[in-house]
């Protein structure tokens, strides 16, 4: 490691605190404004911490741009290149070493080191940044390293780091851990407001206030937008309408490593940038020629619907705390200037910070990861907020649903191979099933082609798509390939001599959410009793029955974005556990006759029905029996004389009470 001298940034003034709280205890929280320098100088200022002996950091980072961006930023400072003192890991990419002393990764990564090790060997220091996110994956990656250092590790010391947070509520669950805070260095930030009229797509109202802002400021633009549809059409209103020496470049999730790097690079000399981005961009990162901020006002966040078990993707106003992070990235490196697209008394009635998603979230696969730890009942660990009880419940369902866990919520058999693989807990299923017949290389394919978006292009249908991936050559895809042999070989699957189809792969991961045609072209209902729909015109809105990967909008009203076909024949052999045959029997009192029908059914779909011929002997006396209990005595002829009685009858036990019976329930009067 070389002897560069650090920059003095901000956070440099509070780094002696924070190595003497790290010294004295093994617990510290840092607060420090965006800008500070703290995700870069703190790990490197730790190194040569006593306590650190041979033992690494583990920095974490809620997404892998920042992820790469921090640990070249740290390599840059050492003068190294990462993998030498400072590397990466993430899903698909790996840059460390024997000589790695700093390892930066994404926050779920720290889980799964802790559940196949739970005593870290080799790590001495764990670092959460940009905590205040409350990312699902870093609370429980916080809640894991607490019951660790707790238990089994003493030793080992934690770090919280945030710009915007509650440094006293955290410090009380890592039992009072000092709070060290650290000033800003950010530059003046002019916040201007330009509402966006009613009836304006915010693509076209976007577009209009970027054209301005190139003509009368200086420096490069960063634009927030609420996700990646938005920014395709706002790079299309632009196209053509800046000036030959402004880039317009997109920044999202779904791109590959190359295109975010490229993104947040400063422009050329000479030249000017414009870049359209998600929330991706609101910490971690500074894009050092970015004078300009306009922000949409708009995020779209993930909301999970525990009553229909789906997941969607629901534009909301962004917090009050985001809309100042976004403000202040004008200001990280000169004086910059921030359009607001709403009137400046919205900012007000802003919601204070984004709910934490723990709050919003699919818990089947944290819940998982607690059976597989020997918790099964996640409210024992330190969760800053406590998961909720509605989601667990029904997370708890669907892993009883796929064998998982037992009755007791331990950890069986199958849940054991199904957590070996680094994938959602319906898709580790699918891949685990998958596997018994010789094809978890297609399904391993077809986890990563649904979590790894942008592969094999971006239509619903999922056989195409897996068709398209497969022939794909680009660096992404080559790696993408790879990580779907690593995860094939988890399962213990080899390549299958031939491919399956999409649809019997998927229908092991959402039986819930086969679907079938309802009549109108593109409309189906599916087995959960959700209504959906495609457009007309996609080839699969002909087909009789899907198996529906993702759906957004309204769960009664959701459009289908990821789906593949399936025979009504494969569904009966897949699912023939849930399918269900009933009869039911009823009373034609014109014809005097009982009539039974059958209907078999996977859950809300009916598959098929018929009527059986008519009961005789003992059958049709208990048929009348069944029809007279579902629909009561009225279906029987009743003779004047009885009316007569029963009329009587009534009467009597309205004015005696008790003493009779009340006949008037068994045949109208």
């Amino acid at each position: 490691m070389t002897t560069k001298p650090l920059p003095e940034l901000p956070v440099s003034v509070v780094l002696p605190a924070l190595r003497e709280a790290l010294g004295d205890g093994n617990s510290a929280v840092l607060v420090a404004p965006p800008g500070a320098g703290k995700t870069t100088l703190v790990p490197l200022a730790l190194l040569d911490a006593p306590w650190l002996g041979a033992g690494k950091i583990i920095l974490l980072e809620p997404r892998r741009l920042a992820a790469r961006a921090a640990a070249r930023r740290m390599a840059e400072l050492l003068g190294e290149e990462p993998g030498a003192t400072v590397g990466y890991a993430m899903r698909m990419e790996n840059r460390i070493s024997a000589k790695t002393r700093i390892v930066v990764v994404t926050e779920g990564v720290l889980a799964r080191m802790i559940l196949d090790d739970p005593e870290l060997p080799g790590v001495s220091a764990v670092i959460f940044d940009e905590f205040h996110e409350r990312s699902l994956d870093g609370d429980f990656g916080l809640a894991l390293a607490l019951d660790v250092q707790g238990a089994l590790r003493p030793d080992l010391r934690l770090t919280v780091m945030s710009a915007t947070l509650d440094g006293a509520r955290v410090a009380k669950l890592m039992s009072g851990a000092p709070v060290v805070e650290s000033e800003g260095r950010a530059f003046p930030v002019d916040i201007r407001y330009d509402e966006r009229p009613a009836g304006i797509a915010i693509e076209d109202a976007m577009a209009k206030a970027i054209r301005a802002a190139l003509a009368d400021e200086s420096g490069s633009v960063l634009a927030f937008l609420p996700g990646q549809r938005e920014i395709e059409r706002t790079a299309e209103r632009l196209a053509g309408k800046v000036g030959t020496d402004t880039d317009i470049v997109p920044l999202y999730g779904m791109l590959d490593g190359k295109a975010q790097d490229a993104a947040i690079k400063p422009a050329t000399s000479g030249r000017r940038k414009v870049v359209l981005a998600t929330s991706i961009a609101e910490t971690s990162i500074t894009i050092d020629s970015v004078r300009v901020v306009i922000d949409s006002g708009l995020s779209r966040l993930p909301r999970y619907e525990p009553a229909s078990g789906l997941t969607r993707l629901e534009t909301v106003r962004v917090s009050k705390a985001s809309a100042d992070q976004r403000a202040g990235r004008a200001g990280r490196t000169q004086p910059g200037v921030a359009i607001r697209l709403w009137r400046a008394e919205q900012t007000a009635a802003l919601p204070a910070f984004t709910p934490p998603e723990i709050l919003e979230a699919d818990l089947s696969g944290l819940l998982l990861d607690c059976a597989a730890f020997g918790v099964a009942d996640p409210s024992a660990l330190a969760f800053l907020d406590p998961p909720p009880v509605p989601a667990l419940n029904e997370a708890r369902g669907l892993l009883r649903a796929l064998d998982a866990i037992d009755h007791t919520g331990r950890l069986t058999e199958a849940g054991a191979a199904m957590r070996k693989l680094a994938l959602p807990v319906r898709l580790a299923h699918m891949v685990a099933e998958a596997s018994r017949s010789g094809h978890a290389f297609e399904a391993a394919m077809l986890a990563v082609l649904l979590t790894e978006r942008g592969l094999g292009g971006d239509g619903a249908d999922l056989e195409r798509r897996l068709m398209r991936f497969r022939g794909e050559r680009s660096p992404r895809a080559i790696v993408a390939k790879q990580l779907a042999e690593r995860l094939a070989r988890q399962a213990g699957g080899a390549k299958g001599s031939e491919a399956a189809a999409a649809g019997l792969l998927l229908v092991h991961a959402w039986p819930d959410r086969v679907a079938k045609a309802r009549g109108e072209r593109g409309r189906f209902v599916l087995a959960n009793g959700s209504g959906a729909m495609l457009d007309a015109a996609d080839p699969l809105a002909g087909e009789p029955f899907l198996v529906v990967a993702d759906l957004q909008g309204k769960a009664q009203n959701a459009r289908i974005t990821a789906a593949a076909a399936i025979g009504e024949d494969d569904v009966r052999v897949a699912l023939a556990d849930r399918i269900e045959a009933r009869r039911e029997t009823s009373f034609d009192r014109d014809k005097r006759a009982v009539r039974v029908r059958e209907t078999v059914r996977l859950g809300a779909i009916t598959l098929a029905e018929r009527m059986l011929p008519p009961p005789t002997g003992a059958d049709a006396d208990r048929a009348v029996l069944d029809a007279v209990r579902q629909h009561g005595l009225s279906l029987l002829t009743w003779s004047k004389e009885a009316q007569t009685l029963r009329q009587r009858l009534g009467w009597l036990h309205r004015g005696l009470g008790a003493p009779w019976p009340d006949m008037a329930g068994y045949a109208p009067l």
